[in-house]
């Protein structure tokens, strides 16, 4: 489970910078360029998209590179991971597959770190 939990975590956080550097780059586009009526608007809350971009895919890598080592710091890592990417872009069709992989990776890096054999 602690290989799957470092799979998952790794792919989600690099799925997580990709939309992160969508998300923040959204924001500082708008910024730049400006609105444009009924096509271009910008979004209610700058800080917690460009919080949620930079926070979440790294807590998802470092989470995702803990898991075999330190599985119960992992799978909070990796929830927090989740949590943030919820919190910041939402659930939808280019965030449910990282939001969901940090979850499942962060449920089994903890069942991982209670059923560990020493």
């Amino acid at each position: 489970m602690r290989i799957t939990a470092l799979i998952l975590g790794i792919i989600s956080g690099l799925w997580g910078m990709i939309i992160g550097f969508f998300g923040w780059g959204y924001t500082e586009f708008v910024n730049w360029f400006g609105e444009v009526p009924d096509l271009i608007q910008q979004v209610d809350d700058i800080d917690r998209i460009r919080t949620a971009s930079l926070l979440a895919p790294i807590l998802a890598l470092v989470g995702g590179g803990l898991a075999v080592s330190q599985p119960y710091a992992a799978g909070i890592l990796l929830l927090l991971s989740s949590g943030g990417m919820y919190w910041g872009f939402e659930f939808g069709v280019f965030t449910m597959f990282p939001i969901t992989l940090c979850f499942v990776a962060g449920i089994f890096a903890l069942i991982a770190g209670m059923t560990r054999k020493d």
